[in-house]
């Protein structure tokens, strides 16, 4: 009964959270961005107290439910290794000894990255992120090519339930990343289940060692277990010692595959007591031979240790990525020198302490103007967003980026707060325009730009030329992306490392009063 329960429960949040990255139409409803506002990492980057309390207890109380239930790329896992099963009926799993010492050292270094300000390892290994980024430049492609077939079905019928939408690689470096990250972790379910949660994942370590001290757990009842081995054939997270009847708590995802297993109902779950518990651990310890090694063999002292950088990598927040300030606008054979941060952005130090480039930003921006960076921000900030103005421009009204990301990289802002924010600064290059080299009219700049920071000035005779005021320019890129002037734009977008509120002081125009028809 609780293996269903969990196996109902893991399909509906990975179902819902994998549609709500595809969801290009807005069919869903926005209250279904709390499934990334719970994933442990956003939670902690947004310092989302509630959050972080509900999943401390939850795992102090069942053990790794969030393991087996919540994170998408542990149902991933899942999904994976039951194909893998189907594939091959005879295949068992085995127990394996805790590689403790690598996991130790993926963690600390995982902490000590966020602390530099160095996101990228954050982002790299991060399940939710990863999985992002494995939905929205895998699975979405794929997702927007059916469309656009049942687009082409549909309106030959003359129904337009569908439209058809644009395809493009958003990016080439985000993309064979994603690859990667897709055929590996997929490559370790298949071979060994949850292998990358109890090996790589820091999340998955850091719960570990919580759920070493969960409530309630999988015991095996030593009065009537006889050892056989079955349910350490069934656990995914090779955790369980039948020969020497003890699990591995920190490497238990709760899976509760090995409950339906046993003949003798010798495993359950159940409430245990810390004296029970400190029993069970004496008993196991006397059970042990001279050659075997504990796979629990962290001490208090490394726990300590391990809870000091947590503890600092949640104070840090001010301190983070100072040194890093000057690597984060390496100079290129390009004129953009500073790229355009999302709005909402109030420094590229913020975006780099907050952003785990899980790309629901990407995904869900309906101008299609947010792309994953390269090196832009320097390699901390690879993968993280930044405007590009090659297939659009930034809707002077739109706020969906900050109000979906779920770490407070981008901050919400309300439609106002977005029209008088300044993600970057217009520039001209006079000797581009086209009113400057071919002496004829054009104003496309200016007709797209909603602050007036370009207008049109008296040039030759009857001819106006672009003039800027980069004061009060929004960033929005309307301009650059209309500019005609090929091969290179006369007008485009420089961005700001911090991003500010402006004030836009509009011309007056008198009202013009029409007593009758004007014919």
């Amino acid at each position: 009964m609780l293996k269903k329960i969990r196996v109902t429960l893991s399909i509906l949040l990975f179902s819902l959270i994998t549609l709500y990255f595809l969801d290009f139409r807005e069919f869903l409803p926005d209250w279904l961005q709390w499934l990334t506002k719970v994933q442990l990492v956003p939670a902690l980057l947004a310092l989302n107290v509630v959050v972080l309390v509900g999943l401390l207890l939850l795992t102090l109380l069942f053990g790794r439910v969030y393991c087996s239930s919540i994170c998408p790329m542990g149902i991933y896992q899942d999904t994976v290794a039951w194909l893998s099963k189907r594939v091959n009926k005879k295949k068992r799993y085995r127990y394996n000894k805790a590689k403790n010492g690598l996991r130790l050292v993926v963690l600390i270094s995982t902490v000590a990255a966020f602390i530099l300000g160095v996101t990228l390892l954050v982002g790299l290994l991060d399940p939710y992120g990863a999985y992002g980024r494995m939905v929205t430049h895998l699975l979405r492609p794929v997702y927007l090519a059916g469309n656009n077939l049942l687009a082409l079905i549909f309106t030959s019928f003359n129904n337009f339930t569908f439209y058809k939408v644009s395809l493009y690689i958003v990016s080439v470096s985000s993309l064979v990343i994603s690859l990667i990250t897709l055929l590996g972790i997929g490559y370790m379910a298949w071979r060994g289940g949850r292998s990358y949660c109890n090996t790589v994942c820091p999340v998955g370590t850091l719960l570990g060692f919580l759920s070493h001290y969960s409530l309630f757990k999988v015991r095996i009842d030593e009065t009537k277990c006889n050892a056989c081995g079955l349910c350490a054939m069934k656990c995914k997270a090779s955790c369980i010692d039948a020969k020497n009847k003890r699990i591995d708590y920190s490497r238990c995802v709760t899976c509760f595959n090995c409950l339906g297993s046993c003949h003798r109902d010798a495993m359950e779950y159940k409430l245990t007591s810390p004296l029970r518990r400190k029993k069970a651990e004496e008993t196991s310890e006397a059970r042990k031979t001279n050659n075997q090694v504990p796979t629990d063999n962290l001490d208090a002292s490394k726990r300590r240790f391990l809870t000091v950088l947590l503890a600092i990598s949640l104070s840090a927040k001010e301190l983070v990525a100072k040194s890093w300030s000057g690597k984060l606008l390496p100079k290129r054979a390009f004129k953009r020198q500073t790229p355009i941060a999302p709005p909402g952005v109030p420094s590229i130090d913020h975006l780099l302490q907050k952003c785990i480039s899980c790309h629901l930003c990407v995904s869900k921006c309906p101008s299609r103007v947010i792309k994953p960076a390269l090196l832009e921000y320097g390699l901390g900030g690879m993968m993280q967003p930044r405007l590009y103005f090659d297939r659009g421009f930034c809707n002077y009204d739109c706020t969906v980026c900050g109000d979906v990301c779920p770490t407070g990289a981008i901050l919400p802002l309300t439609k106002e707060e977005k029209n008088h924010t300044q993600a970057g600064q217009v520039q001209l290059i006079l000797e581009n325009c086209i009113v400057y080299n071919d002496e004829t009219s054009c104003g496309a700049c200016s007709e797209h730009c909603p602050t007036q920071a370009v207008r049109m000035v008296p040039y030759k005779e009857a001819l106006t030329i672009p003039e800027i005021n980069p004061k009060i320019c929004v960033g929005c890129g309307g301009c650059e992306y209309v500019c005609p002037a090929i091969p290179y734009k006369a007008i485009y977008v420089e961005g700001v490392i911090a991003q500010r509120r402006i004030t836009i002081e509009h011309e007056e125009v008198d009202e013009i009063q029409v007593d009758d028809f004007g014919f």
